[in-house]
């Protein structure tokens, strides 16, 4: 099914979708939580490593599912044709509560944090509610040159954070990365600590695939969705490894261990306290980008959720032209407001890595089902590597979720209680006749 508003997003668009939706929050965040937890800094840049590998492997295959089934929906469209239309159904609850709603508010909550300091006396509540008001705005309906801007401060976003790395290696001293700390990489694998860092590091990779929700408004699919998602991806993981080498180079350890604005802290110890307010304009840079490229995404599967769903209907764009899923972003963006008024980041990390692992490791796992079930299918792209790339990455997966239900028990059964809701809202909200079946799609 080719999506009603045509195919208008270009390479180059969907390339930088993929940047913009990975880098953000996580990326200014994490390293000082990883520090404190895993003792050292050579554990934390092996987890952030192994978070690279876990998203080009993903983009692999992924770059096979949506070549091959080039439709709006993500992981919704894609797990209703693979499997059945429930756990399609379950993704998309997914996305829109864990996927894009909570990163949305939690990149908003963080962009109001970095930004008071600059403009003193406004509330950082409101830089969060005002900043997802506007972007919302701008996608949902689908003002004209809306694309070209998220383009514009998305190659702004990867010169400051290319600027901030190149710094951070050449005036800090970069043998810290390499401190080993306390323990031993054997007893922090085995003890799940390092799995869970993992669960840390993949909420900050969160996006890499953001262009497969997108995939019904391509332009040459079949070329463009693999080459935005593998080169896309790649950008991301060399940018993140060398931004958090050089957090790690411009400060001890004990410094900025516990630290959540990691990139204030290893700015201030480098360059002063002048230079830590300018480091966290640039992050708020970055973090509005993020914000961007969800209001983008995100209602996409909602609106494809309204097509295929009668009593969801409403989630679809009822304007004759309209740009954007005008209706989906309003929900999206109301779950979103919600959640900026009323939560903290930290409290969503665990919850959101997760449960999102579970709903990848599923769409992973699809390659080797289509596979066998249609081989006749046409795929333009074949996954390189596979079966070795794509089982990397559902082990990886599967490794992170184990230990997380182990080492933190109520946030991942929060986020399978989620899960559960999911499949209630499904038997609740699907005609009966959807009940045995799986959803058709035309390839």
């Amino acid at each position: 099914m080719t999506h009603a508003r045509g195919r208008r997003i270009s390479a180059r668009t969907a390339t930088m979708l993929v940047i913009a939706s990975t880098i953000g929050t996580g990326a200014f965040t994490t390293t000082g939580l990883l520090l404190d937890d895993l003792g050292g800094a050579m554990p934390v840049m092996i987890v952030w490593a192994l978070g690279g590998v876990l998203a080009m492997c993903g983009a692999l295959a992924y770059g096979e599912l949506t070549a091959a089934m080039p439709e709006n929906g993500g992981e919704y469209a894609l797990l209703s044709r693979i499997y059945h239309p429930a756990v399609g159904f379950v993704s998309g609850w997914i996305s829109l509560v864990v996927g894009f709603s909570a990163p949305m508010a939690a990149a908003a909550i963080a962009f109001g944090a970095y930004l008071e300091p600059l403009v003193p006396g406004v509330d950082s509540k409101l830089w969060a509610i005002g900043l997802i008001l506007v972007f919302s705005g701008v996608h949902a309906t689908g003002a004209r040159g809306g694309a070209r801007f998220q383009d514009a401060i998305t190659a702004l976003e990867l010169g400051l954070v290319a600027l901030l790395a190149i710094v951070g290696l050449a005036l800090g001293e970069p043998s810290r990365a390499l401190e080993l700390g306390r323990g031993s990489l054997g007893g922090l694998a085995t003890s799940g600590r390092l799995a869970v860092g993992l669960v840390w590091v993949s909420f900050s990779y969160t996006g890499w695939n953001a262009v497969a929700y997108v995939a019904g408004e391509v332009k040459d699919p079949e070329r463009t969705l693999p080459r935005a998602l593998l080169g896309g991806t790649a950008v991301v993981t060399c940018l993140y490894v060398a931004l958090n080498a050089a957090f790690l180079a411009s400060a001890p350890p004990s410094v900025l261990a516990g630290e959540v604005d990691v990139a204030q802290v290893a700015a201030r110890h480098l360059l002063g306290p002048e230079v830590g307010v300018v480091v966290g304009a640039v992050v708020a840079v970055g973090l509005a980008t993020t914000v961007g490229a969800i209001a983008i995404t995100g209602p996409r599967v909602y609106e494809q959720m309204g097509l295929d769903h009668p009593r969801l209907a409403w989630l679809t764009t009822s304007r004759a032209g309209a740009r954007g899923p005008v209706r989906a972003s309003v929900l999206q963006t109301g779950i979103a407001l919600a959640l900026a008024a009323t939560a903290t980041f930290d409290a969503l990390l665990t919850y959101i890595g997760f449960t999102l692992a579970i709903s990848n490791a599923l769409t992973l796992a699809g390659v080797f089902v289509m596979r066998a079930r249609e081989p006749a299918m046409s795929r333009p792209y074949r996954a390189w590597g596979h079966p070795w790339t794509t089982a990397v990455a559902i082990a990886l997966s599967v490794w992170m979720t184990v230990h997380t239900l182990w080492q933190r028990p109520i946030a991942a059964l929060v986020g399978l209680a989620t899960i559960v809701i999911g499949l209630l809202l499904y038997v609740v909200l699907s005609e009966r006749s959807d009940l045995g079946g799986r959803v058709t799609r035309a390839a």
